[in-house]
């Protein structure tokens, strides 16, 4: 089939492989602007732009879908289908009408739950065990489209949004290829979201890292995991910052306060419903990543000490 693709980040680059790899014909990948990145702010390419050209496909990086340039080269490509995948920018209408097949996105969640910028991480946060990718015909509201197919997978007990992400996005590629399949076969199911069993996963924002460790341990297990790692849950060790991107539940009661570290040879530390939290992995400020047990070894860290 002929292809327009919209994608930006990471997620998205199985997908683009997997269409080159399954034979389609991808005429054109629209993707989001070059942007400063690290103290140097040297210009980076977003990864779909850096896959795009190792399979020698022309790319197109407009600011605005808006003005009516990126329609016009999108007429130009005369795609039969737009797949978008994580691209960042909503679609006006005059897009979503050019090509004749439609335009089908592959969103990282069981829709109709967890529309928005940030499924994968949100349904980690709330403590889901179950999550998947969806396929969709695209419409201008916010992830509303009818579905066509969908994947489950468990999230197990201590995975992270990272490693979710990673799933999710083989996943989605395998599931795109078998949407276009369906598609040309005249199978495609056409399902419609039913709004009432909706839920929003906005953006993530710094507002949800610091460590109430007055929360039972498994909410606080959740944030780790779910703002691992950006924008990473953060506690203070004896006054400075230290983030914690991993984390194992202790399932053993506790007398002390919470916040208090009860365990100094395993980053043991007391939670709101005296159950443990360990912190499994860490980042002091200006320190690299590392075990929290070595952590502690590092500081000759004694039990008794008080986070937060």
């Amino acid at each position: 089939m002929r292809i327009v693709f919209m994608g930006t980040p990471d997620f998205a680059v199985p997908c683009l492989d997997a269409l080159v790899q399954a034979g389609h014909e991808v005429v054109g990948v629209f993707t989001q602007p070059d942007k400063p990145k690290n103290r140097g702010h040297q210009m980076t390419p977003p990864p779909v732009k850096v896959c795009a050209q190792s399979h020698d496909i022309p790319v197109f990086q407009p600011v605005s879908l808006k003005t009516g340039e990126a329609a016009s080269l999108l007429r130009a490509l005369s795609p039969e289908l737009v797949v978008v995948v994580a691209y960042g920018k909503i679609l006006p209408k005059e897009i979503l009408s050019i090509p004749p097949r439609g335009c089908v996105n592959v969103h990282a969640s069981l829709l109709p739950k967890y529309r928005g910028a940030g499924p994968i991480q949100w349904s980690v946060l709330n403590g889901e065990t179950e999550t998947g990718v969806t396929t969709m015909y695209m419409a201008e509201g916010l992830d509303t489209g009818d579905m066509i197919l969908q994947m489950k997978t468990p999230i197990g007990e201590n995975e992270t949004a990272d490693e979710v992400h990673d799933k999710l996005s083989e996943l989605g590629a395998s599931l795109l290829i078998e949407t276009i399949y369906q598609m040309e076969e005249g199978k495609a199911a056409r399902v419609p979201q039913n709004d009432a069993e909706s839920s929003y996963a906005p953006m993530l924002t710094k507002e949800l890292c610091a460590i109430d460790f007055q929360k039972p341990a498994q909410l606080v297990h959740n944030q780790i995991r779910g703002l691992s790692s950006w924008p990473c849950a953060v506690t203070k060790f004896e006054g400075k910052r230290l983030k914690v991107y991993k984390s194992a539940l202790i399932r053993t009661e506790y007398k002390e306060t919470p916040g208090t570290l009860v365990d100094e040879n395993r980053f043991v530390v007391v939670c709101g419903d005296h159950q443990g939290i360990m912190f499994c992995e860490v980042q002091a400020e200006g320190a690299k990543r590392m075990n929290g047990a070595d952590f502690l070894r590092g500081r000759r860290a004694k039990s008794g000490i008080l986070l937060g």
